[in-house]
C-alpha cells in the first residue's frame, strides 16, 4: 500500500532511487496499459484543484490512476514497473475543446472563404485530409493533447470517434455532426454530405436533431451567424427549437456566436457551450450573470481570430511548436506568395496590398476578446481551452501553445490556463468519459503529460515534454517526433 512518509526529502529520494530499475530518460521507458506502473519522484500538478504534490508517487493500474501520494518508502511490485521521474513535472493530459477534423489547416481547406479550386480542387483537399487522419491524430498526442472535441463536420465525422479508438497514438474524441446553420455553405458539400446545413424553420431543425441523435453525438452544433440578411431574432426560433429538442433527447448543444447579442440569445435559450469569444463589444454585467447562472462553458478559441488574416496578408507567425510539430505540407501551403499571381483570390490580393489594415483589425479584435475573457473568467464562468484547429492557419495539435500565449496576455495565470486545459476541458468533454478526465486523482484516466520544466513558472514550459501518457501507454517525447526539427 502506498502511504505518506515524513522522512526527509533527501532520504526519501535516495530510497526510491535505489528501488528504481528504469531510468526515466532511457529508451526502454514504455509502460503498457496492463498491470501496475509507478511514476515516482516528480512534482504532480493538478490544476483543477490547485494541488501541487512534491515527490509524488502515482500508481497506475491498466488505464487508470489508482493512487497519488507524497512519497513512500514502500513501493511494492516489480522493479520494471517503477519509473523514475526525478525533477519532472506531471500534469493531466491537455484537452482541446474545439477542433475540426474535416479541415486540414492549410490554404485550401475553406473554399467558402477563399476559392482556390483552380489551384487545388477541393475534392483533392478532402482526399488528402482522409489519407492523413492518423498523422493528424498523432500530432495531438505529440502536443500533449490526449482528448479533443470535434465541434462539427459532415456525417462521416462520427466514424472518426471509432477510428480514434482503434489507433494507438490518437486522442479520445467527442464529436458533433453537421452544423445547424443560419447560412448556406454549398462549397463544402461533396456527395451531398456537407459539414454545414442551412436550416430555415424550427421544424427542419428538430428533424435534423432527430437524425443526428441516431449517431449518438456528443454535441449538437448550431452555427448562429448573423448579418444583413440574418438577424439575431430571425434565426432565434430555430435556435430555441434545436436546443429544446436536443435537451429532450439528453444531448448537449454547442453554439458558434461571436456577437454579444447572438451569444446572449444562445445562452438564454440554453446553450451548454459557447465555442468562441464575443469579439464585437465588451460583455455587460447581465450577460456575465446569465453565463454564470446557467453554467454555460466558454471556449475562447483566441488563436483562430488572427490566423485567417495573417495568412492572407503574408504575415503569419507560427510558434516554434507549430513549426516543429505541425504537418509540413500544411505549413508550406500557407505561404500565399507562392500562389500563381493570376490565381490569387481578391480577398488575398486585398490583404497583401494593405497588410497593416489587416493587422489593425486583428489588434482591435483582441482588444475586445482578451478583455472579455478576463472579465468572464474573473466572474467565475467556466473557461475551456480550445483552438478551432483545422481552420486556415490554425495548426492541428500545437496551435494550443499559441492559445496559451494569448490566454496569458488576457491576464490568466499559468495555473489558471492549465485548469482551463484540463479540469475545465473535461467538463466540456462531458458524457460518461468527461468525469474521468482532467485530473491527477484516483479513478481518473491515466492521461498525463510529463514536463522537464515547471509550467507554473512560465506557461511556455507547458510544451517542454519528456513524455506523454494516454490511457496508461507512456510515450517518450523522442518516440513521438514526426518531423524532427532543429529548433526542438
Amino acid at each position: 500500500m502506498i502511504k505518506s512518509s515524513n522522512s526527509s526529502g533527501y532520504h526519501l529520494q535516495l530510497t526510491i532511487l535505489l528501488m528504481v530499475a528504469v531510468v526515466f530518460g532511457s529508451v526502454s521507458m514504455h509502460a503498457a496499459s496492463t498491470g501496475t506502473t509507478y511514476l515516482v519522484n516528480a512534482t504532480a500538478i493538478d490544476p483543477g484543484s490547485g494541488k501541487v504534490t512534491p515527490n509524488a508517487v502515482i500508481r497506475i493500474e491498466g488505464d487508470r490512476i489508482t493512487a497519488v501520494e507524497e512519497g513512500s518508502d514502500e513501493l511494492p511490485g516489480k522493479r520494471e514497473d517503477v519509473i523514475d521521474a526525478r525533477g519532472k513535472f506531471i500534469l493531466p493530459g491537455y484537452i482541446d475543446a474545439h477542433v475540426h477534423f474535416f479541415q486540414s489547416g492549410d490554404l485550401y481547406t475553406r473554399p467558402d472563404v477563399v476559392d482556390l479550386n483552380n489551384v487545388r480542387p477541393y475534392k483533392e483537399e478532402v482526399a488528402w485530409i482522409e489519407r492523413h487522419r492518423r498523422d493528424t491524430f498523432e500530432r495531438y498526442i505529440q502536443s500533449g493533447i490526449t482528448s479533443v472535441i470535434d465541434v462539427g463536420g459532415p456525417m462521416t465525422n462520427f466514424r472518426l470517434r471509432e477510428l480514434a479508438k482503434s489507433v494507438e497514438k490518437a486522442p479520445r474524441l467527442a464529436v458533433a455532426g453537421p452544423l445547424i446553420s443560419s447560412v448556406s455553405r454549398p462549397q463544402l458539400a461533396l456527395k451531398g454530405d456537407g459539414p454545414i446545413v442551412k436550416i430555415d424553420t424550427p421544424a427542419q431543425g428538430v428533424q435534423l436533431v432527430q437524425k443526428l441523435a441516431k449517431q449518438r453525438p456528443d454535441f449538437i452544433k448550431i452555427w448562429y451567424v448573423v448579418g444583413p440578411d440574418n438577424s439575431v431574432e430571425k434565426f432565434r426560433p430555430v435556435v430555441h427549437a434545436v436546443i429544446a429538442e436536443s435537451h429532450r433527447l439528453k444531448l448537449r448543444v454547442a453554439v458558434h456566436a461571436t456577437e454579444l447579442e447572438t451569444a446572449r440569445a444562445a445562452v438564454a435559450e440554453g446553450a451548454d457551450l459557447l465555442v468562441h469569444s464575443v469579439t464585437d463589444q465588451a460583455v455587460d454585467e447581465p450577460f456575465v450573470r446569465l453565463m454564470r447562472e446557467r453554467g454555460t462553458i466558454l471556449c475562447p478559441t483566441l488563436v483562430v481570430f488572427e490566423r485567417y488574416g495573417r495568412t492572407f496578408a503574408g504575415k503569419l507567425e507560427l510558434t516554434p511548436q507549430e513549426r516543429a510539430w505541425g504537418n509540413p505540407e500544411v505549413i508550406a501551403s500557407l505561404d500565399v506568395t507562392k500562389l500563381p499571381p493570376d490565381k490569387i483570390p481578391d480577398r488575398i490580393k486585398a490583404a497583401l496590398a494593405d497588410p497593416e489594415l489587416v493587422l489593425d483589425r486583428i489588434r482591435k479584435t483582441y482588444e475586445v476578446a482578451l478583455a472579455n475573457l478576463k472579465t468572464l473568467h474573473e466572474a467565475g464562468v467556466i473557461i475551456a481551452t480550445g483552438t478551432d484547429a483545422g481552420n486556415i492557419g490554425t495548426i492541428h495539435g500545437p496551435a494550443i501553445f499559441r492559445e496559451f500565449q494569448l490566454m496569458r496576455e488576457a491576464g490568466l495565470s499559468p495555473m489558471e490556463i492549465l485548469a482551463c486545459t484540463t479540469a475545465n476541458g473535461a467538463k466540456a468533454f462531458g458524457g460518461e468519459m468527461g468525469p474521468r478526465l482532467g485530473a491527477i486523482a484516483p479513478g481518473k484516466m491515466a492521461d498525463l503529460v510529463i514536463l522537464n520544466s515547471n509550467p507554473l513558472e512560465d506557461i511556455a514550459h507547458a510544451s517542454d515534454f519528456q513524455a506523454v501518457m494516454k490511457s496508461g501507454e507512456l510515450y517518450p517525447a523522442a518516440s513521438l517526433e514526426i518531423n524532427p526539427s532543429p529548433e526542438r
